[in-house]
């Protein structure tokens, strides 16, 4: 993602979906719109034909249909969400036609997973802030992602 920024290139639909992990647990991007079949209930149609991931997107991306480099750190906060719920779908308890659905710009408060470090969780909500500027930018999470994966191990207590 930090290369995909630098080259100022959007990529609108940042899911767990779209991640493919090869060896040495290297993760690359791709679209896998051929695939996008089985994940029909993580679109949402727009106007007849279009069809947008709203359970990814900032609340910008979703009233105006904008999209940037700030979205797409959005879209990865939830990502390192899917991470730590291992594979749930992102507000799974509402449907897109729920009035409390449009009110997703709360996500922290929502998307609290049951097992995540402290130091991830900052992350998240660091991708969430309502002001696309004051997000935490892609450059910023890869240094501290680096920090965290050099710091000594945390041990998660995955039974709850």
């Amino acid at each position: 993602m930090v290369y995909l920024a630098s080259q100022h290139f959007v990529h609108r639909d940042l899911a767990t979906r779209n991640c493919l992990v090869g060896n040495n647990l290297l993760v690359k991007i791709g679209d896998f719109g051929m695939s996008r079949d089985i994940y029909s209930t993580d679109y949402y149609r727009v106007g007849g034909h279009t069809m947008l991931p709203i359970r990814w997107m900032p609340p910008e991306s979703i009233m105006y249909r904008k999209f940037t480099t700030e979205s797409d750190v959005w879209s990865f906060g939830v990502i390192l969400w899917e991470i730590f719920t291992y594979g749930k779908q992102p507000f799974f308890q509402l449907t897109m036609f729920d009035p409390k659905y449009n009110q997703h710009d709360s996500a922290g408060s929502r998307l609290l997973p049951r097992s995540c470090p402290k130091e991830v969780y900052d992350i998240m909500l660091g991708c969430w802030q309502r002001e696309p500027q004051q997000r935490l930018t892609i450059k910023d999470i890869q240094k501290i992602l680096y920090a965290l994966g050099k710091a000594a191990p945390v041990y998660l207590d995955i039974l709850g």
